[in-house]
């Protein structure tokens, strides 16, 4: 099992920055995918950003490609979202998201991900 537990959220005028902190806890491995993903009242729940693996390469939702940072701290079990340049198109709920057996064709599909976290709400607004 492991549990994900999201924090940062908030409310930020278009063009500013947030943090979001994912702190991990239970079995993870380096086999373990860490992953964040968006969902919009209405809208499905879209893919944001995902790190294959422990040390593997990152990959972005070409919508926050250039202006949203997923970083991975080892040393405290924390997987971060940095997110710079805020649109109102970004107002969202941000999960974070981590499966121990995911293989990389499937890393962008939310279906494939065993463990969620509660989702921390972020509002891009003037």
């Amino acid at each position: 099992q492991v549990q994900l537990a999201e924090s940062g959220g908030g409310l930020v005028q278009p063009g500013g920055s947030l943090r979001l902190s994912c702190a991990v806890t239970g079995r993870t491995s380096s086999s373990t995918t860490m992953a964040w993903f968006r969902q919009a009242p209405g809208k499905e729940r879209d893919f944001v950003a995902a790190t294959f693996r422990r040390g593997g390469r990152t990959y972005y939702a070409d919508a926050v490609k250039g202006r949203f940072t997923m970083t991975r701290a080892n040393a405290d079990n924390t997987v971060y979202l940095q997110m710079d340049s805020l649109r109102p198109e970004d107002t969202a709920v941000y999960y974070c998201a981590a499966d121990n057996s995911l293989i990389l064709s499937s890393v962008r599909g939310a279906e494939h991900y065993d463990y969620w976290g509660q989702g921390t709400q972020v509002t891009v607004s003037s």
